[in-house]
């Protein structure tokens, strides 16, 4: 498994398969008496699950309407930003504060403000924000009730008609509350929650406010625990595999109760292919746990390229009655991670091609949402990531059940620093009174996903610099072995020096390097037992569209822009074509996550300074703010996958540099690429034979250039007109691409990446806005202000135009194009069916309109 590191782990391989937690959508189907395990689109979540009615009965209550267990807790809520004292009571009058719906996330609302670090996003994510919600219990009085939060930011304090149920200060961590010794089975209660974000309390947007699903678990006195069920696959073959699951069931009623346990496995069809029944005692006020093994016959792998989906059914009964039933969605697969093969998933070799990401959706902020997170992991897999790393915090739910469904790879990371702080108010100002619940929490919640195959422990932590640095890195560890054996632990050194010196690398299982390409060869020879891989890598940054002659390193220019010729990184870091070569030659080493999939609201590098002002979200990403591609995208699709790539840019307008030469650069996995202007052979390069000198900082070669072969370059005198590249294989065309002279704005064209959604209140279409000349080509220097207009049942969630350096806001009816593009996010409203249409008017341009079809 991870040779020569914590034998105390056992084998030389990981084969544990894993698991979606413990039930997890809330589907309204079925009826009284019914148990539906089928795909379901569910309309929340477009994910396809099991459904989760659920057929937890009173023992002697057969004929009984069936209750479901777990349903969304997130409608009805009344929210004031401000302290409010006594706001926890239940007689405070709340009639004036604002209604709205969860997950909600009120700094993104604005407005932006110079003062506030533009290192979080110039938004406001401090302050005290109250949250209150009115519900009444009607059926099933006796049962427990337990709330759970999948995320509150943060210093979270939750009370229930006035008591006091608990705080969590961490605001990425998942929990949950009894509600039962406070509710009133009579009348009105009230849940109340109270968040006190601070300034200086992250490195990036946090976000602030409920910003995750809430969740109402309504069970009886028996049942399955929080997060009870742990799945894992000890043996598998073609023709069978062993299924291990071990549940933990509760008992908080006042007397002892015998129980049987009977659990089922479904494939993806709902068709029963596994069962195993055991029996158990639990005393008043205790919990069991109880092992059971299934076998299932034939087993479909889960995988990246098929991601397949088992269903493990556990069912409590009381003297013959199903007192609870609890779905648990899980793969089958094995994991290895081997010194000389790299890493193996079900046998196979897969080199890890990931992509850092932090939390917030762009636009919509922190606040979560299925679709949003769906459709930024889909344009990632568009272009050849296999593997996600949720830098630097745990993910939401909704982000591991999306990469269980689309067969990603994930890294989840639970810190960004220890007891050491990074700034003011972080982690590190509760982290020895809460490391380990969170640490505990975080495994528990996650590790039944598939998707998962690492745990990272830290990222770029200050212990790498101290002595007893490896001391606290063990402990870690140690906890993540405790909680679950099938996986390795990680964390992501930059300073990997000080952490090998120290003991930090030694703990963990699988040491990750953050820009470290040069060291790989030295660090395995020095370490002949450590499998490595990058754990961060690349950090170059560059503005969609943008071009800046002469191509140099610049660092900061007036427009507040990074050039897009895919050269500037940071003093620490360096183009994508440097991390490829260094991987190429050492195909033992897993892979690496580059930073960052997508910009991010927050850390402007190379802007930032008060001075920078309104840069105020990264140019780190592959993929700009707005969900639009950069042309990076293209060097790493060319390189990750098979799929016929050619990308020519920059842009074809460049009045005024007639005859000047432009450095124009093709991105493919063509063979061969010929470049045409005006129908003219500029001749034809060979890619890896036709190098391209890059210039590069101190830290890639002291020569301050670095020779590619991933990318090929002509230098072009400017003339109008069209230039066209055509990329050949065998002699063969193998793909195309053309830039034309654009001429001047004509119209403004919308193009939705969904034409129906869901009339679930919750579902988007995220809406392409393109500023066209009269021929249909893209004006890419165009930034025309677009207004919107909508019509029907839906409302506009957002607007967008991938600009690091724009204060427009978010939440909007209008907003510029930026390098011709802009985005407009529609979501629908709960309930509410029929045609939504959406206009957009330019001054000067013939308006733009598209129809969407709430269903």
């Amino acid at each position: 498994m991870f040779p020569g590191k914590n034998p105390s782990l056992g084998t030389s391989r990981l084969t544990d398969e894993n698991v979606c937690p413990t039930l997890h959508r809330n589907v309204r189907s079925g009826g009284a008496g019914a148990f539906a395990c089928q795909p379901i689109k569910a309309a929340r979540y477009a994910i396809l699950i099991c459904s989760l009615v659920i057929a937890a009965l009173p023992a002697g209550a057969q004929g009984r309407t069936r209750y479901e267990r777990r349903v969304l807790f997130n409608d009805g809520w009344r929210f004031f930003k401000g302290e409010a004292a006594g706001a926890e009571m239940p007689a405070f009058d709340d009639s004036s504060w604002r209604s709205l719906t969860l997950p909600h996330d009120w700094a993104i609302e604005g407005p932006f403000d110079q003062r506030i670090s533009a290192h979080t996003g110039g938004l406001p994510i401090s302050g005290t924000g109250w949250y209150r919600k009115h519900f009444t219990v009607t059926e099933y009085r006796s049962y427990r009730r337990t709330v759970e939060f999948d995320g509150a930011m943060s210093n979270a304090r939750v009370w229930l008609n006035g008591h006091e149920l608990g705080e969590r200060p961490y605001g990425y961590s998942s929990f949950a509350l009894d509600l039962t010794p406070y509710i009133n089975p009579d009348g009105d209660n009230v849940l109340a929650v109270r968040l006190t974000p601070e300034e200086q309390s992250s490195r990036w947007y946090p976000g602030a406010g409920i910003y995750r699903n809430v969740w109402l678990t309504v069970t009886g006195p028996v049942h399955v625990a929080h997060w009870g069920t742990y799945v894992t696959t000890p043996a598998v073959t073609a023709g069978k595999a062993t299924v291990a699951i071990a549940t933990e069931i509760e008992n908080q009623g006042p007397a002892a109760a015998p129980i049987r346990l009977t659990t089922s496995i479904l494939d993806a069809s709902g068709k029963r292919v596994a069962q195993v029944t055991s029996d158990g005692s639990l005393p008043a006020g205790g919990k069991q746990t109880l092992s059971q093994k299934l076998t299932v016959a034939n087993p479909r792998r889960w995988d990246i390229d098929s991601p397949y989906l088992y269903s493990a059914v556990t069912e409590v009964r009381q003297g013959g009655s199903v007192v609870d039933r609890y779905t648990t969605p899980f793969g089958i697969r094995t994991i290895e991670f081997d010194r000389e093969k790299g890493f193996l998933l079900n046998g196979r070799y897969r080199k890890l091609q990931g992509v850092c990401n932090h939390h917030d959706l762009g636009a919509l902020g922190a606040a979560v949402n299925a679709r949003a997170t769906e459709r930024q992991l889909q344009i990632m897999r568009s272009m050849g990531v296999n593997a996600i790393r949720t830098s630097h915090n745990p993910p939401s739910p909704e982000l591991l059940e999306a990469a269980d469904r689309l067969g990603l790879l994930v890294m989840d990371e639970a810190f960004d620093m220890w007891r050491i702080p990074k700034v003011k108010n972080g982690l590190s100002k509760f982290f020895d009174q809460w490391f380990e619940r969170d640490l505990r929490d975080l495994i528990r919640r996650d590790r039944n996903h598939p998707s998962v195959i690492l745990w990272s422990i830290g990222n770029e932590i200050e212990e790498q610099g101290r002595a007893d640095g490896g001391k606290l890195a063990q402990r870690l560890t140690d906890i993540c072995h405790e909680e679950d054996r099938t996986r390795p632990t990680t964390a992501a050194f930059n300073d990997f020096s000080g952490a090998i010196k120290n003991g930090l690398a030694a703990a963990v299982d699988v040491p990750g390097f953050n820009y470290q390409p040069f060291q790989y060869s030295q660090i395995r020879k020095d370490h002949p037992a450590w499998v490595i891989f990058g754990s961060e890598t690349a950090s170059c940054v560059s503005s969609r569209g943008v071009y800046h002659l002469p191509m140099k390193l610049e660092n900061k220019t007036p427009d507040l822009q990074v050039s897009s010729y895919d050269i500037e990184a940071p003093p620490w870091a360096y183009c994508p074509d440097v991390e490829f070569t260094y991987q190429h030659e050492l195909p033992a080493v897993l892979g690496e996550f580059v930073w960052t999939g997508f910009d991010y609201l927050g850390e402007p590098t190379p802007y930032g300074a008060r001075a920078d002002w309104p840069s105020r979200s990264s140019y780190f990403g592959i993929v700009d703010l707005a969900g639009f591609p950069k042309d990076r995208y293209y060097i790493y699709k060319s390189v990750w996958t098979s799929e016929p790539t050619v990308h020519l840019f920059p842009h074809w307008n460049w009045a005024g540099h007639e005859g000047e030469k432009i450095p124009v650069m093709v991105y493919t996995n063509a063979p061969e690429v010929e470049l045409f202007l005006n129908g003219q052979s500029l001749g034809r390069k060979k890619l890896g034979a036709d190098t391209v000198v890059l210039p590069v900082g101190k830290n890639v070669s002291q020569a301050g250039t670095f020779t590619s072969k991933y990318r090929l370059e002509w230098e072009v005198a400017y003339a109008a007109g069209d230039l066209k590249a055509i990329g050949y294989r065998d002699g063969k065309q193998f793909a195309v691409d053309s830039v034309k002279t654009a001429g001047a704005p004509a119209r403004v064209v919308l193009t939705p990446d969904r034409k129906a959604i869901a009339s679930d209140g919750e579902d988007l279409s995220f809406v392409t806005v393109r500023i066209e000349d009269k021929d249909g080509n893209l004006c890419p220097l165009a930034d025309n202000l677009v207004k919107f207009h909508l019509e029907g049942p839906a409302a506009i969630a957002a607007v967008d135009n991938g600009n690091a350096a724009s204060v427009e806001p978010f939440q909007a009816d209008y907003r510029k194009a930026f390098s011709g593009l802009a985005l407009a996010i529609v979501r629908s409203q709960n309930g509410k069916l029929g045609p939504i249409r959406l206009s957009a008017t330019s001054d000067g341009l013939a308006p733009g309109e598209v129809q969407i079809e709430a269903k």
